[in-house]
């Protein structure tokens, strides 16, 4: 478990299912995420669960005090080039409040200094502004934009491409993320 000034993040687990439909269901959600499909249908979020990899980290972002899942974040690793794919959706309930930073930060930090990877990256719809301010703050640079690379929705869309290298982390953040 990783544990924030307001959140906690800890693995997915199958009992997750409904509160994940159920919020990465709002059409709102879905809409501003590439790989979130819509509508959630009934066992999505538990076949998504069941087909998770051993060594992805897929966390269940939940408020301090409370039980309650307001989002997802994860690390799709490679591990043969010490990098991963970070990707989160945070619950339109719980948006504009700064959980999505705070749990990239977060999980930025453990990539970095418990699992040892490298690099970092994070792809983005253009469109986005939110996840792309939450990219920044992170530390992440802009890499490249792949021009009408997908059809998100029946619109063809620009994807961006955000990058962090270990080097980078180190030099701006040091010993003291927080």
């Amino acid at each position: 478990m990783i544990s924030t000034a307001r959140l906690f993040l800890e693995p997915v687990t199958p009992e997750d299912a409904g509160e994940i439909r159920r919020l990465a269901g709002d059409e709102a959600v879905a809409r501003s995420a590439l790989n979130i499909p819509h509508p959630f249908e009934e066992g999505m979020a538990e076949a998504w669960i069941n087909g998770l990899k051993p060594g992805d980290v897929v966390l269940a972002i939940r408020q301090k005090g409370e039980d309650t899942l307001i989002g997802m974040i994860g690390l799709i690793r490679d591990e043969e080039n010490d990098s991963a794919e970070l990707s989160y959706w945070i619950g339109r309930p719980y948006w504009g409040r700064g959980f999505a930073g705070e749990a990239a930060n977060a999980v930025v930090e453990y990539a970095f200094r418990s699992l040892g990877l490298n690099r970092i990256f994070a792809t983005t719809l253009s469109r986005n502004s939110a996840s792309i301010r939450v990219l920044e703050k992170a530390g992440f640079a802009p890499e490249g934009c792949l021009r009408r690379h997908v059809k998100h929705w029946g619109q063809f869309e620009d994807l961006l491409y955000h990058g962090l290298l270990r080097a980078e982390y180190e030099e701006e953040f040091g010993e003291d993320r927080q």
